[in-house]
This record gives C-alpha cells, structure tokens and sequence, in this order.
C-alpha cells in the first residue's frame, strides 16, 4: 500500500515555525559558539502570569481535561484561576507558605496542576517527584532520599489511599499532607481548601518556582532550581520558534516530575493558552490502548511521545483508517524524545499521512537537561531526519567544545538553572568559565560546511567505555546507529563491553512482535550495521534479545522514557554475564 504513494515528494504541512535564525563563532581549535538572535517576548516573568492573562483573554477556553469514565472532565482558565487564587488562599490559612517546599506525590492530575500553581503563586516552591517514590511496593529509600534534598514543609497527594505506601514513610511523619482524594484521619482534604478566601499572587520573577529531581543516572538525584523567570523564559523561547497565533491542543502523558512534562508540557501550555489533555496511557502493549482512545476523540495540534509510543502508534495508524483521519485531520508538528527514534518507524508514520492527507507532518525533537529549563535546541524547520537534535533556542547559546574526539555540547541562556538546591560547590562546578553549562552531551554537525542544518545528537561524554584492547566505544553513537539499523523489532538497547574484547547489545523486545522475527530483524539488522561501522569499537560481536521490557520501577527505564544505561547493565549483570560467556549460549547471537 505505502508504494502507491511518494511519501517523500509530498509538501509538508505548515508547521507554522518562524524563520530559522543562527550566528556561528568559529575559535580556535575547532571550538564553535552558536546562537539564536531571534527575539523572545520576556511579558510573562511569573508562572502565574500566563495564567491570569488568559483567564481575561480567553476564560472559557480549556486549559487541562482529564479522563472522567467515557467522557472528560475539563477546567477553563477562567475556572483555573479562580479555584487557584482560593486555593492559595487556603495554602495561607494552613501556615505552610514559604521558602521550603510542597512536596507533591501524585500522577499528572487537575489537582495536582491547580495546588501546585497555587503554591508557587505564592512563592512556595513545588517539588514533585516521580509517583514511582510512593506507589505500592516502591522503594522507600528513593524517596526519603528525595526528602533529605527538599526539606519538604507538607504534601500534596492525589490519592491519600493509592499513594498510601508512600505517605506511610518515617520520612514524612509529622508533616500536613493535603489530599485530593482518600483523606485519612488528621489528612487535610483538597476541598476544605476552597473554603479559604481568595489571595493574589505575590511571587516574583527570582524566587524559586520549582525543584525537580535530576534522573539520578550519573548519580543520587539531585534537585534542581528552577526560577519563575525562568520557566517562563523557556516557554517563551519555545514560543518564538513559531508563528502562530493559535493556542496548541495536546494529549500528553509525560509526567509532570520531570522536566519535559512539567515544564515544556504543562507550564507551555499555560504560556501559550493551549489545551492540554491529560493522557493516562503508558508505552506499553497493555496501556497504549488508554493513548490510543485519547486520540480518537482528541485531535491535536501538536503531539510528542516517547519512541516507544511512537512504535506502538505507527502499528495503530496502519491498521485503523478513522483513528488517521482524525490524528492527521491537524496536527501540525509530531516530536519524540528521551530516546531517538528510528527513521523507519517516522517514514511508516509519514507513509500513512501522505495517504490519509497528501501531506507530510514535520517530525523533529527537542534537546537539554533539566538543567537547561528543559529545552536548549530544537528542530524548528520542516523535518523528515530523525536523531536530529535541531539548533538553539532564541536566546539562547551553544558551545560546542572539542573533547575526547567529539565536541562536547555546553548551554547558556536564560533558561539555565542557578544550580541546585543546597549543593553550592556541585553548582559551581556544573560551570564552564564562560558560564555555560556543562550536559555532559556530545553533538556534531549535520553538516560541517552547512552550521544551519542542524545538530545531530552525538552520545553521553560519561557513558563511553574501553575495551580490553583500550579501544574506545562511543556507546550513543552505537546505540543509536544500531537500533535504526535494527527498526522496529526492538524498542531500544544497552551497549555493553566494558573491559571486555568485544561489543555486545542487550536488546529490549517489541512486544507485538514474534520472537523469531524479532531474531530475525536483529540477525540482519545487526549485519548491516557492522558493514558500515569503523573498528572494533563500533562493530557489534554479540547480541541478547532479553526476556521483557526495561522495569520502571527499577530505575531502568526513567519516567522520560529513556534507558539508564550504567544501571540497566548493573540490573541485568545476568544477561550481560550470559552476553559474554563462552561458548555462547545457544539465545546469544554471534556476528563475525
């Protein structure tokens, strides 16, 4: 079906991005400086600001909806900031309002958007964490871990009974805990804060809006600052990537503990006056489902999922003409993130786009670190490339620095955090000594005579190992190369080899996929990798299809959706210990 149409002679849609605009620093020593001169409109300088503009511009407009049995359950901005002004209220009445922060132990909720807006409102900084932290059978040392960080005043739950493990930890006790749902004895119920009067906000732009947790993947996770000016500076930045005067329509499901969901999700939406549907769905062959009913009665305007959603979604596009129409009916801009997505997987989803609407959709992604706000670059061009990580923001700069045989990816701009919370000397050293702000990333040029057409994702600086012969592995590079090369048998891999002869590949199955053919794809997938690569360190001699896919719960797979690598290999040492056996084991793959 998808050679009756010339999916790359197909226009785009208009994306409705403004022009790309770019200065290039060439230094000595193969150093680059690029910048984005395109002007950002600094209004919003509080992340309630936004939300009282739009509640006079266009109260009746929806802000958040959430799943309420068949139908939605939804909150205007004008309803927004009135139950937010109250509820800041009653955040005073409490006497809990002031430097040390609401800790917030919930999924995405209405709830959880409104309290948390009403605290920082009111200069109390929010700190959500991943609802991982208190779930049933959670790790508890995660989370009282995450206490000795934050210093919490009191908590915001969702649900006082789910969440039930959680608010039991020793780490908690004596604190308010305020409940949307599920109230115990001596628990404060959401809705007796309604009963408080009516305050305005009193923050200010240099105030603490929000500390969220860093992955934790170099390390024990450490919390970050984020500033009212700016959150609202990143989300403005984002804005003047495009020219368009119509108010996104989203349904997301990233968690709002994390950078991309909180801030780039959520706090966008807000800044622009979009509406957000909260997606309860999960990546997964037992929770896409939940996406996919989402989908079919919200059409978007814009819409980002992990791959391994964006996986799942192509096998749903294909099979299901009304859910195409009404996805492609106008969405504008699709982006993945948190991992890199396979170039067949966007050309399958482009396949059915041209045929559904004659037209291609631009597919790109974003880039940074919840230190960069989260967003340092994007792609803000029509674009069909997948592992693109696009060109700065406006506003915003990038030095790209040569290092270890790569350029090492560094960020300033308003966006950037002061540092982190308590850690006065790991702040200080986070700093280049120009002031830009050290990733830990590397990138490279799409083009190195072409600066404007863009930035390609180059791997984790830190992640890189030896082999016993002391040769490097780039392990992003192979990564990514390698799962492309693979498609869509696998949903992602961790590279594996430190200290020993050889590379091996730990790969995560797809699971609407037969095992044989999963085998199969990696079998012939892995053979046309190896045919391009360049030494032994970026040639695959074996390769493991694993029993299941990454544990979140473990830490394996981030809230974001990506794989911890170093902790993935520590968790599965069994696999990694069968990889490398000799003989091989008859489930182990060997390539020459």
């Amino acid at each position: 079906m998808d050679a009756e149409v010339d999916v790359a002679a197909a226009p785009f849609r208009d994306p409705r991005y403004a022009p790309r605009r770019l200065t290039v620093e060439a230094r000595a020593g193969g150093e680059f400086v690029l910048s984005n001169p395109t002007p950002y409109d600094p209004t919003f300088q509080t992340v309630t600001a936004s939300l009282a503009h739009w509640a006079q511009a266009a109260p009746d407009r929806v802000w958040l909806a959430e799943r309420s049995g068949e139908g939605w359950r939804k909150v205007t901005y004008g309803e927004a900031w009135e139950r937010i002004a109250v509820l800041a209220g009653g955040l005073r009445g409490l006497g809990v309002v002031g430097d040390r922060p609401l800790l917030i132990l919930a999924r995405n909720h209405i709830e959880h958007a409104l309290v948390a807006y009403a605290a920082m409102g009111q200069g109390m900084p929010v700190a959500p964490v991943s609802p991982q932290y208190g779930l049933a059978g959670a790790n508890l040392a995660r989370l009282a871990h995450a206490c000795e960080v934050l210093d919490p005043v009191a908590v915001f739950t969702e649900d006082a009974g789910l969440f039930a493990d959680g608010l039991s930890a020793d780490v908690l006790a004596g604190l308010p805990v305020i409940a949307a749902a599920g109230a115990r004895p001596g628990d404060i119920a959401v809705d007796d804060l309604y009963r408080g009067p009516s305050t305005s906000p009193t923050a200010r732009p240099e105030q603490h809006a929000k500390y969220l947790l860093t992955s934790g993947s170099t390390g024990l996770p450490k919390a970050v600052i984020n500033t009212h000016r700016a959150m609202s500076a990143n989300a403005a930045q984002i804005a003047a990537c495009f020219d368009d005067p119509d108010p996104p329509v989203m349904v997301h499901s990233a968690p709002w503990s994390h950078s991309l969901g909180a801030n780039s999700i959520l706090h966008y939406s807000a800044h622009r006056g979009g509406s957000l549907y909260i997606d309860a769905g999960q990546p997964t062959a037992a929770r896409f489902g939940e996406t996919i009913r989402n989908l079919r009665e919200v059409a978007p305007t814009y819409q980002n999922m992990v791959p391994a959603a964006w996986m799942l979604f192509a096998e749903a596009l294909e099979r299901d003409e009304a859910l195409a129409r009404s996805f492609f009916s106008r969405v504008r801009l699709m982006q993945y993130g948190g991992a890199a997505l396979g170039q067949a997987t966007a050309d399958r989803i482009q396949a059915v786009a041209v045929r559904t609407i004659g037209q291609r959709i631009s597919f790109g992604s974003g880039y940074g670190a919840t230190e960069t706000g989260p967003t340092a670059s994007n792609v803000h061009w029509p674009n069909a490339r997948m592992g693109m990580i696009g060109l700065p923001l406006p506003g915003t700069s990038v030095r790209l620095v040569p290092e270890a045989g790569k350029l090492e990816f560094r960020v300033k701009g308003p966006q950037v955090t002061e540092g982190y919370l308590g850690r006065p000397e790991v702040s200080a050293a986070a700093f280049d000594d120009e002031g830009y702000y050290r990733i830990g990333d590397a990138a490279k040029f799409v083009d190195p005579a072409d600066p404007q057409a863009g930035l390609i994702y180059d791997g984790r600086l830190s992640e890189n190992f030896k082999l016993a012969s002391g040769t490097f592995v780039m392990v992003g590079e192979l990564r990514i190369g390698a799962i492309g090369a693979i498609g869509d048998a696998v949903t992602d891999a961790v590279v594996c080899g430190e200290n020993q002869d050889r590379v091996g590949l730990l790969l995560y199955p797809n699971p609407t996929m037969a095992r044989a053919d999963i085998a199969a794809a990696v079998r012939a997938g892995v053979a046309v990798h190896n045919a391009r690569a360049k030494g032994s360190g970026g040639r695959i001699a074996r390769a493991l299809v694993l029993p299941d896919p990454p544990n979140a719960g473990s830490g394996e797979i981030t809230d974001k959706g990506y794989i911890a690598q170093s902790l993935a290999r520590t968790l599965r040492a069994d696999a990694v210990e069968r990889l490398f056996a000799d003989p091989a084991p008859s489930d182990v793959m060997e390539f020459e």
